[in-house]
Order: structure tokens, then sequence, then C-alpha cells
């Protein structure tokens, strides 16, 4: 049974009573925001914000949640975000559920309305970084070295597909039937300091426990997207989710990266495209923070006072840190105003 959240929806406690409060009136509004929204299917909280505000980022800071409510961050397509002025400020609130009527006229009387909790709105569009997530994973350098590796195939082949058996040898958990293969690729160090933030690891394929004895295993490839090899390293199947309903914020102390790669292996990045950053939670760092990103100043020779000058840094984006390590964070682009590579500055917004 689906799990599902319940809005009782009563006369005079129709509004789910979550409001935002903005310092200063107008300082965080954009001039021409709507009075209300209908929340639409595949609509993000970070298009909702901008829609309302000049930096979404902010949207924790005028959310107020009820917290009679559970889960009150969660919004649905068909809830109504309303701009109203409580006590001479503006303020936020959610109120009654469209769910179709054309009528103006609304006949109120107690219901329940369930909705799945599945159907809430993302935070960001998952669907552009899921495809990145299911190609590869990012371990710390220890975690690659202890992981089981493949030893050799029960016929002597060098190279394997789907269907075949192989050996492998390492420590096995109890508990864990089904592992991924993965190949080294990328290993990635701080710029400044060379301090090894993790390794990248390329997905080969997948493999189920068929039996073993001490450190040798036997196992069956049940998923192969390149030909499997010997020193292929196996780690645990896990679920590559990510958490959906996170909000946008700005980081909690000061952070100052790089960008130290771009997905997909490309020299730059535009919007909606994931990048790779030497900060993570050992830096304080959380999912939901927004960074933004300056492009170094070119270094140019002043034919003047006949030296050279490093021009100023040009603020260039906005990222948002879907996924931590502890060491290194995922992050998509949300805002590009020219290509951004890596060694591009990323500090607080």
């Amino acid at each position: 049974m689906k799990k599902c959240i319940v809005n009782l929806a009563i006369v005079f406690a129709l509004s789910f009573v979550i409001t935002a409060v903005a310092s200063n009136h107008d300082s965080h509004f954009v001039g021409d925001h709507p009075d209300t929204y209908t929340v639409k299917k595949n609509d993000t909280l970070w298009d909702i914000s901008g829609r309302f505000l000049k930096r979404p980022w902010y949207w924790p800071e005028i959310w107020h949640v009820n917290n009679q409510i559970a889960n009150p961050h969660l919004i649905f397509p068909g809830d109504v975000i309303k701009l109203v002025y409580i006590d001479g400020e503006k303020r936020l609130t959610i109120g009654t559920r469209s769910f179709g009527a054309s009528s103006n006229v609304e006949k109120l009387k107690p219901q329940i309305y369930a909705t799945p909790l599945s159907e809430a709105i993302a935070t960001i569009p998952l669907d552009e970084i899921n495809a990145f997530l299911s190609k590869s994973r990012l371990l710390e350098e220890e975690e690659l070295e202890l992981a089981p590796y493949v030893l050799a195939s029960n016929n002597q082949r060098l190279i394997l597909g789907a269907g075949d058996n192989f050996y492998a040898r390492g420590k096995f958990a109890d508990d864990v039937a089904a592992y991924g293969i993965y190949r080294k690729d990328k290993v990635y160090a701080d710029p400044e300091t060379g301090e090894i933030l993790g390794v990248q690891v390329m997905d080969i394929g997948s493999g189920n426990m068929q039996s073993i004895r001490g450190d040798i295993a036997t196992l069956n490839i049940t998923r192969a997207v390149k030909e499997v090899r010997i020193s292929d390293r196996l780690i645990p199947s896990e679920e590559r989710s990510i958490e959906s309903t996170f909000l946008p914020s700005p980081p909690a102390k000061p952070i100052e990266g790089v960008i130290i790669d771009v997905e997909g292996g490309v020299a730059r990045a535009g919007m909606l495209d994931v990048v790779i950053l030497n900060r993570g939670r050992r830096e304080g760092l959380d999912v939901g923070n927004v960074l933004a990103v300056y492009k170094r100043g070119e270094v140019v020779e002043d034919k003047i006072a006949k030296d050279e000058v490093e021009l100023p840094e040009v603020r260039a984006g906005l990222l948002m840190v879907f996924k931590l390590y502890n060491k290194l964070s995922l992050a998509l682009v949300m805002k590009a105003t020219e290509p951004l590579s890596a060694d591009d500055i990323v500090r607080n917004p």
C-alpha cells in the first residue's frame, strides 16, 4: 500500500498555514511576482521559488512550517501558493488545493484528500541527474582498494559477459547477494593541496553471489554494459536514488572551492549539467546548498605600467548540491551566464 499524506480540509482550516515571512517586505521578492500560482506536474521547487523570489535559495528563510502537518515541506500538483499580507508583511501560504473544479464558487465541507508521497514535486529536475548516477560512483580511495576483485573466469577467459560465471577474491559481506561490477576511472585530487579526494569508478555490470568458500566467491554476471575484465572491482549494489524534497539554502558556513570536473567528459558545463566540487561534508556542505560560480579573471599586460595584472573575477552561474560525500560533492548547474569549466571558483552566493 502506498504511503499517503493526509490533508484535512475543514471549514476555516483549509489552508496549510505554511507562511513565508520576508524581512523588509519586498527585499526578497521579484517585482513582477504573481499573487497566486497553481502547482503543476513537472514543476520543481526551484522553478516555483524563482517565480516569487529574486534568490530562490532564500526559500527556507520565508518558509514557516506548520508542525501539525506531516512532511510540511512537500508540495503537490494542484496546491495553490498564495501571496498575502499579514500584519503589513508579505507572506506565502499554500491555500486550498485545486482538484479541477471549474466553478468559481467553492463548496466547503469536511473531507479527507489522500495524495501519494511519490507525487510531491522535486526540488530540482531529477531526470537530469539519474542517468549520471547510474553510470558511475564516487568512492573513497581506501574503499576501492579494499573492495573484492574479479580473480578469474571458470573457463580461463580474460573477458566475460552476461551469463558467465567468474571467481572473485576479497572480503564479502554475509548479507550481500548482489554486487555492482566497476572499473577504476578518474582519481580526483585537490588542485591546491594534492590530497586525494575520491575515485570515480565506471559501471561495468552486475553480478549475483552463487557460493563462497573462504575469501573466494563464485558469482554470475546478470548484466554487462561493457566486457568484464580481471581485476574489476565488486561493490555492494545500492539504491542510487537521491532525496527529492530537500530545500534550497545557502551554506551554513563560508565555503570556497573549485569545480574539478564536468560530467560526461566534456570541457564545458551549461544549465542542468552535473559538476564535481572539491568540497563536501567535511567542509560543512549540505544537500540543497546553493553556490555561486566565478570565472577567474584573465591576466593581461598593462602597456602603460609595463607589467601584468589579473582582472577581477566574473560571476557566471549558480549550482545546487544534490549528492554529498565526505570530501567531494555533486552539483547541478541551475544558472549559467557563460560556459562553466574545471577550475572555476565556487563560494557562498
